[in-house]
């Protein structure tokens, strides 16, 4: 998911606003389909400048806390359009 707000669909210039707002939005999927953040076993970072990794990272810890999923940071030339900067895809698997 991209960094448009969930609600709004308003996309924030600032990396870390749109990293917040690509959580809110995996947190709404995974609570539709019956799974939580905890649920979180993998996930991928693409990010367009290399420069805002810092500034993802601090959002995921702030998100995900303790929780740990695999994880993968990758900076990409672009995204779909130039205004994203960020884009993040998670698997997760149900605990038993």
């Amino acid at each position: 998911t991209t960094g448009y707000d969930p609600v709004t669909k308003v996309l924030p210039e600032d990396v870390a606003e749109q990293t917040r707002n690509c959580f809110k939005t995996i947190g709404i999927a995974l609570k539709e389909g019956g799974f939580e953040m905890a649920d979180l076993v993998r996930a991928t970072y693409y990010v367009t400048d290399a420069k805002d990794f810092d500034a993802v990272f601090a959002v995921c810890g702030e998100t995900l806390g303790d929780i740990r999923p695999a994880a993968t940071i990758l900076a990409v030339s672009a995204l779909y359009k130039p205004e994203m900067k960020v884009e993040i895809e998670v698997t997760a698997k149900r605990r038993s």
